[in-house]
């Protein structure tokens, strides 16, 4: 194991919800910026789809359902315009108190944008979950537009039929068929939201494509190795959190994380046989890790038990969510 730096940087803590930057002072003349809220189904494809709008991982992307489980934003540059894409977790019918503060910030994203962007996997069509949010999402005051996703794999006679059965719930002012994972569409969609976002100063430094804390995020994407990794054998409630981040004298940075589960059966599980299963985990997230900040990382997972962490308030805190009462 690598020693401490005690001289090293120890990074601030973050949350989600922390508050927007000043305007730059210093910008293009005719500058427009707005918020766009990308609301849907577990599973729709709202992640890989802000990704691609965005043009960087901003989300982390997974097999399991409600892997977003608070907001994220992730800001696009598009001509003068600059588009900050609100990716919130998938609606669905809450069953758990982390199900509700998910449900509920997801709602809470669609009520403060100026667009309201609902995507809808195209081979599931309009299922009983997508019905539930057409019925609450008719009362949202925000100009509203749909995008049928997975196009690639539906066929078009198809899309137009469930594109009309749609709008017979809601009237949207414009309908998009994408493929979120090939990117096909995607800069229809920019140049549509970049046309509709009120004018004003940009919100966050052009660079920037997100407003996610470099530990949070670094959270995140060991938590999508984790899932990618144990798919079928592990609880989606399990969470990451980074305990410390010290940029060392080298360059490098060193990362201590701990995964908590509720039992310690799941423990065993993310531990694998002789520590096989952790190592590969640690290996995926330190090697993207290391792309993503441009510098060699040393990442230190450990794995905590932490019996019904789902129901403590302190935890709501840290990953942005408000705790259900």
């Amino acid at each position: 194991m690598d020693e401490d730096d005690d001289n090293g940087f120890q990074a601030p803590t973050g949350r989600f919800d922390m508050p927007l930057p000043e305007p730059l002072p210093e910008m293009p003349a005719d500058t427009k910026a707005g918020f766009i809220a990308l609301i849907g189904a577990p599973n729709a494809g709202k992640s890989t789809l802000i990704n691609q709008l965005v043009g960087t991982k901003v989300s982390i992307v997974t097999h399991k359902v409600q892997t977003t489980r608070t907001i994220v934003r992730g800001v696009a540059m598009h001509g003068a315009a600059q588009l900050v894409f609100i990716d919130t977790p998938g609606i669905f019918k809450p069953k758990r108190r982390l199900d509700r503060a998910m449900v509920d910030t997801a709602w809470g994203g669609a009520r403060d944008a100026d667009l309201i962007a609902l995507l809808v996997d195209a081979r599931k069509g309009l299922t009983e979950e997508v019905e539930n949010i057409l019925k609450r999402l008719s009362s949202q005051q925000a100009p509203k537009v749909l995008i049928l996703n997975k196009t690639d794999v539906a066929k078009r006679e198809k899309l137009l039929q469930l594109a009309q059965k749609i709008n017979e719930f809601v009237s949207f002012e414009e309908t998009f068929m994408v493929s979120a994972l090939t990117g096909d569409g995607t800069e229809t969609i920019l140049d549509y939201f970049a046309s509709k976002v009120p004018d004003g100063p940009w919100l966050f430094p052009e660079d920037q494509p997100s407003d996610l804390p470099l530990r949070i995020l670094a959270a995140e994407i060991t938590r999508e190795k984790l899932f990618e990794r144990l798919h079928e054998e592990l609880p989606y409630i399990s969470t990451v959190e980074t305990e410390q981040w010290q940029a060392r004298k080298d360059g490098s940075a060193r990362i201590e994380q701990t995964i908590y589960v509720e039992r310690d059966s799941q423990k065993s599980i993310v531990l694998g046989k002789r520590g096989q299963t952790i190592k590969a985990i640690s290996q995926s997230a330190r090697k993207e890790l290391s792309e993503i900040i441009e510098a060699p990382v040393h990442l230190f997972l450990f794995v905590k038990v932490r019996e019904n962490w789902a129901d403590d308030p302190e935890r709501y805190r840290e990953m942005g969510l408000e705790f259900p009462k």
